[in-house]
């Protein structure tokens, strides 16, 4: 199938607002009794028995790499055998520049007919709910009932289903188990054993650091980390800030502790390094940083760069416990995407049709594997683990992280103006708490201020 890319090009600044986020969906039971008689009034079949869904042509556009863009391809493809009344155009690209480009075609009403967004697009592009389709209105189609109610909320603004989310993520630690080995140092498992890595390692070798927190960003997700495993509530919650001034102080004190304990090398040393991403930093791949705090999705790249060391032979990742920082279990998890249709779409139905085929139907859960991560559809995982799809190594993961991190993340939490690089909040507060331009106090009052303006918008 010939590509057919997207060219236009800028960026909009969209507005956006705080909404309450509403319950979708109601009995399983009943909702699959409604959905099943539906689909017998709307989806027919053709003259050899197979089913068919709505009709007309329609665009899907996705951002992505070559294995995402050749799976997706063949997913299109037999779906388009499946629902021959349904023609399929895939637009896709690499994700450089992807963003601007899709919020400027939402924005002039020439955007694709289904689209895969970042859950955060619904809030900075969604007006209310006007610029995605309702897809409750679609659950005789897609098949609802196959993910969490509370994940669904996620997707809605103002009780309208504005995506269908795909996958959930979350951070988890990962270390190098060959460095701690060498260094002498178990791996650590809570504040206390950090600390006492910190000062093994800089025993061993200034250069070396038993964890890494390379940027602003990260440092915000690793101190929110620390913030909801002491005082067990999350960082952002109704569209309001739920820590006290003298709360966040406390974690940003445990940042510069980290720094000053020699557990992890401050932000000049990092920017230092002229690494675009750890992964590509020659510290971590020869295991000088032995330990990150990342994503889930992430574990297969940071553990493939270790491997390729042409300097440290044979060195193992592992997966370790979430360290222990108060009594609560810290964390967020968040959609790492979802599936939208655009109110300018003129075959909804159809569009709905694909949607349930890529989430919900064997065939299609088969042909895209873990492309989009690991389904978040009950049907999807049901297939992954009888197919025995994707790399295990990304399943465990996804599924320590969903078993212990139960706070929500704010949509607003990855706003651009709060990360976005180098001029965020979170970049510039973090960079002058790391340089000693602000002690804790100011840094506390700034992140406030920035963090309440982002909500505001």
């Amino acid at each position: 199938m010939t590509k057919n890319l997207i060219r236009t090009s800028g960026f909009l600044t969209a507005a956006v607002m705080t909404a309450a986020l509403t319950a979708c969906g109601g009995d399983k039971e009943t909702a699959a009794e409604n959905k099943s008689e539906a689909k017998t009034k709307i989806i027919s079949t053709d003259q050899n028995g197979e089913s068919k869904g709505g009709e007309g042509e329609i665009t899907f556009a996705w951002w992505g790499g070559d294995s995402r863009h050749e799976a997706t391809e063949k997913a299109i493809e037999a779906f388009m055998k499946k629902y021959p009344d349904i023609k399929v155009t895939p637009e896709y690209g690499a994700w450089s520049g992807w963003e601007q480009k899709q919020s400027l075609a939402l924005s002039s009403g020439t955007g694709a007919d289904m689209m895969q967004i970042n859950w955060n697009w619904i809030d900075n592009y969604g007006k209310d709910g006007t610029t995605f389709m309702d897809l409750n209105q679609f659950s005789d189609i897609i098949d609802l009932t196959q993910f969490p109610e509370d994940v669904l909320e996620q997707c809605s603004i103002n009780g309208k289903l504005m995506g269908i989310p795909v996958s959930n993520t979350g951070c988890l630690f990962m270390w190098n188990k060959t460095t701690f080995d060498t260094v002498g140092c178990e791996i650590p498992t809570d504040r206390e054993s950090l600390f006492e890595a910190g000062k093994k390692f800089k025993e061993y070798d200034e250069g070396y650091y038993p964890l890494v927190i390379d940027g602003g960003y990260s440092r915000m997700i690793f101190m929110v980390y620390y913030l909801e495993s002491v005082y067990g509530k999350p960082w952002v919650e109704n569209g309001e800030l739920q820590y006290t001034e003298t709360e966040i102080q406390d974690g940003l004190e445990f940042m510069t502790e980290l720094e000053e304990g020699h557990v992890i090398p401050t932000l000049a040393v990092t920017y230092g390094d002229m690494s675009d991403s750890t992964d590509k930093n020659p510290k971590w791949i020869d295991g000088k940083y032995a330990g990150i705090f990342s994503w889930d999705n992430t574990v297969i790249k940071m553990e493939d760069a270790i491997k390729e060391s042409i300097n440290v032979a044979n060195q193992e990742l592992v997966i370790g416990e979430f360290l222990k920082f108060g009594k609560y279990q810290g964390g967020f998890t968040k959609v790492s995407m979802a599936y939208a249709i655009p109110s300018t779409c003129k075959n909804p139905k159809a569009a709905a049709t694909l949607i349930n085929y890529l989430l919900n139907d064997p065939e299609g859960i088969e042909i895209c594997s873990l492309e989009r991560g690991i389904p978040l559809s009950a049907a999807g995982a049901s297939v992954v683990e009888e197919k025995g799809l994707g790399d295990q190594r990304l399943i465990k993961a996804n599924k320590d992280v969903l078993a212990y991190s139960k706070f929500p993340l704010d949509p607003k939490f990855d706003s651009g103006m709060l990360k976005a690089t180098p001029d965020g909040v979170y970049e510039k507060i973090f960079g002058k708490l790391s340089a000693g331009e602000y002690d804790a106090v100011q840094a506390a009052k700034a992140l406030i201020d920035g963090i309440n303006e982002a909500l505001a918008e």
